[in-house]
C-alpha cells in the first residue's frame, strides 16, 4: 500500500488494474478523516471500461463514499480509443468529453484539497489545456491526481499522442510522480 502525502500536489501513475483509482480514495479517506469536507473538491473523469468481463478504470465511489459537503464534479465520461472504430471517431470522442468537462472546472469552488481521478481525460483532445486542472489544482494545500501511463491503448493513434502529452504536462506541474507500475 502505497503512502500519499497530504500536502502539495501528488501525481499516481501507472498501466491499467495497478491500483491509482484505489490509492487516490484512501487519499481521500485520510484527508477526510483528518481535515473533514471543507473546501474538498473531487473531480471524476474516469470512464467506466468492460474489457474481458471485467470492469477497467472506474470511479473514486467504487472505493470509498463521497461524503456530502466535498464538492463531486463528474464528468459522463466516453473512453475514445476503447469505444471507437477508427482513430477519427476517437478524436470526436475525446474532444465531446473536453467540451463536457469544461463546466467542471468553470463550477468548481475554490479548493482546499482537490482529488482528480483518471486527469488527463479532458485534455485527451486539444480543445482543453492542461493548464485549467494544474492551475486550478495550484490553489489548493493538496492535490492528489491520477493517470493512465500506458501504452497498452496504443500510442500512434492521435489521443493517445495527446495523452502523452498531457502526462507529461502534469509531471512537469506537481510535486512528486509515484508510479505504481
Amino acid at each position: 500500500m502505497t503512502d500519499v502525502p497530504l500536502s502539495g500536489s501528488t501525481l499516481l501513475v501507472g498501466p491499467s488494474q495497478v491500483g491509482k483509482t484505489a490509492t487516490t480514495a484512501r487519499a481521500l479517506g485520510d484527508w477526510l478523516d483528518r481535515h473533514g469536507t471543507d473546501g474538498v473538491v473531487v473531480l471524476e473523469f474516469a470512464p467506466e471500461v468492460e474489457r474481458d468481463g471485467r470492469i477497467l478504470g472506474g470511479r473514486l465511489d467504487r472505493f470509498i463514499e463521497i461524503p456530502d459537503g466535498v464538492w463531486h464534479g463528474v464528468l459522463d465520461a466516453h473512453a475514445p480509443r476503447a469505444a471507437s472504430d477508427s482513430a477519427a471517431e476517437a478524436v470526436t470522442l475525446a474532444r465531446e468529453n473536453a467540451e463536457r468537462a469544461r463546466p467542471l472546472f468553470e463550477n468548481a469552488p475554490d479548493p482546499r484539497a482537490v482529488f482528480v481521478n483518471d486527469a488527463t481525460i479532458p485534455f485527451q483532445h486539444e480543445t482543453n489545456d492542461p493548464a485549467l486542472l494544474t492551475d486550478y489544482c495550484e490553489r489548493a494545500r493538496c492535490a492528489v491526481l491520477n493517470a493512465l501511463d500506458s501504452d497498452e491503448l496504443g500510442t500512434e493513434n492521435p489521443v493517445s499522442r495527446r495523452e502523452r502529452e498531457v502526462l507529461l504536462s502534469l509531471r512537469e506541474s506537481v510535486d512528486r510522480t509515484i508510479d505504481l507500475s
